[in-house]
C-alpha cells in the first residue's frame, strides 16, 4: 500500500511525495531557510521542468551547473537555488552511486533504526537532527519501522507531539507544527540572552 502524506496542500504534490521515495528524500534535502511547503514542493517543480518525471538518474548524470540552472528558474525551487541545487545534485549523484537510484533500498537495507539514522546521515545535507527527522517521517507516514527507529529518530519519534514534518497530516497539525517550532526557537533566543 502507497502511503498517502499531506505535507504541501497541493495534491499534484502530495501524490508525488507518497508514491516517490525519490521524492520524499530530496523534499527532506530542500526544508530548510524555506517554509515546508515550498521545501517539499521542490521535487515536483523540478519533475515538470524535466518533463513530468522525477528522475534522479537523469539529474545525476547533468553536469551541476545545468541543474542548477534547472534549480533557478524563476520561481526558484529554493531561496538558495545555487547552493541547494548543488545539494539536491549531490544526492541524486549518491542515491545512483550507492543505492542503484532508489532511496527505498537505502531505508529497506537497514536493520535497525540506529543504522537507518547511520544510512541516513552519510548523505550530503543530512546532519544529526535532519536524519532524525527524517528517520521519524519514514516511521510514522511510510511504515519503515526498523527496530529501535523511535529511539533513532529521539523526540522527533515520540507519538501525539507536532514537532516536525514527520507529525503533519493535515492543516491543523501543520499549525500545531508550526506553532511547535516557534517555541523551541523563542526558548532558544531566550537561553542565549542568558
Amino acid at each position: 500500500m502507497t502511503p498517502t502524506v499531506h505535507l504541501t496542500g497541493d495534491e499534484r504534490v502530495d501524490d508525488l511525495l507518497s508514491s516517490d521515495p525519490n521524492a520524499l528524500l530530496i523534499g527532506m534535502v530542500l526544508d530548510q531557510q524555506v517554509p515546508m511547503e515550498k521545501a517539499f514542493s521542490g521535487p515536483r517543480v523540478i519533475a515538470d521542468r524535466m518533463g513530468g518525471r522525477f528522475d534522479v538518474g537523469a539529474i545525476a548524470a547533468m553536469p551541476v551547473d545545468d541543474f542548477v540552472a534547472v534549480c533557478s528558474e524563476r520561481p526558484a525551487v529554493h531561496r538558495f537555488p545555487g547552493s541547494m541545487g548543488k545539494r539536491v545534485h549531490e544526492v541524486c549523484r549518491a542515491l545512483v552511486d550507492d543505492w542503484d537510484g532508489d532511496a527505498s533500498r537505502l531505508w529497506g537495507s537497514a536493520g535497525t533504526g540506529a543504522e537507518l539514522k547511520k544510512l541516513i546521515s552519510d548523505l550530503p545535507g543530512f546532519g544529526p537532527a535532519k536524519a532524525a527527522i527524517m528517520v521519524a517521517l519514514l516511521g510514522k507516514r511510510y511504515g519503515v519501522t526498523p527496530e529501535g527507529w523511535r529511539e533513532a529518530a529521539g523526540d522527533f519519534g515520540e507519538s501525539g507531539v507536532f514537532r516536525s514534518v514527520a507529525d503533519v497530516v493535515d492543516q491543523t497539525s501543520l499549525q500545531k507544527v508550526r506553532e511547535t517550532k516557534k517555541a523551541v526557537k523563542a526558548q532558544a533566543r531566550a537561553a542565549a540572552d542568558g
